[in-house]
């Protein structure tokens, strides 16, 4: 039996199949490419149960293939049962990528504190502490939100793209741009780790997401890093729930 995995994040989607805790097949797509992609995963007869989950609202096109798949498929929130619990004022207000890179964490390294870092459109910091308690985190600006803050808050900064020369110090307006995005993004997480390694001496840390690639081997901590953990998460979640 294989479990579709449906993750939809802000800037694109990943799709994934697993067979166990075995990933089969994954793909990046475009959210528009989306809809005729599960259409023919919809009759893939290898698939008995689907979950999805998106941190934006589903356009009608979407739903309506989603309802026509011809197995179940759960809809990624608070209220599943997870691998861990949940101390969190507002839960139904928490992003379900975010608690599903929390339950893959937990399972990879349960009974640790653990920080999970995703770098993606927004960059989020996520604590569950060694009883199995999620904490909650804090969320702040993305790379390429940093990027274009730059550019449309000034009157004469350029918009500059993540890919480039790379140096320690900016020798150019573009380079010192890059630089500065890039290395306080990377100082902000070394920051970010520090102050909760006060706290949990013992802290493992986790960085995914689609702008993790940019920065593992920049910060000075020790990371696991997994571009795949909320889609593996996910599945631990669809099998813990089926």
């Amino acid at each position: 039996m294989q479990r579709l995995i449906i993750d939809i994040g802000n800037s694109s989607a990943k799709v994934a199949t697993f067979e166990g805790d075995s990933l089969v097949w994954h793909v990046r797509v475009e959210h528009a490419e989306l809809p005729a992609l599960l259409a023919a995963k919809a009759l893939d007869s290898a698939i008995q149960a689907a979950i999805l989950s998106s941190v934006i609202p589903l356009s009608e096109e979407l739903e309506r293939v989603v309802a026509t798949l011809p197995y179940p498929c759960l809809r990624m929130s608070a209220t599943l049962k997870m691998p861990f619990r949940i101390a969190y004022e507002t839960p139904d207000t928490l992003g379900p990528d975010r608690l599903a890179a929390v339950a893959e964490a937990w399972t990879q390294k349960p009974g640790n504190d653990l920080l999970i870092i995703d770098v993606g459109t927004a960059i989020t910091y996520d604590i569950v502490t060694a009883d199995g308690i999620y904490r909650g985190g804090n969320i702040s600006p993305g790379i390429s939100m940093r990027f274009k803050a730059l550019h449309h808050f000034t009157g004469k900064l350029p918009m500059v793209d993540k890919e480039g020369q790379r140096t320690e110090i900016g020798f150019s307006t573009e380079t010192a741009i890059r630089e500065g995005v890039l290395q306080g993004v990377c100082y902000e997480i070394d920051g970010y780790i520090r102050a909760h390694k006060l706290k949990y001496p013992k802290l493992l840390i986790f960085l995914t997401g689609g702008h993790s690639f940019l920065l593992d081997n920049r910060t000075k901590s020790r990371t696991f890093a997994d571009s795949l953990l909320v889609v593996k998460g996910l599945n631990r979640i669809l099998a813990l729930n089926q």
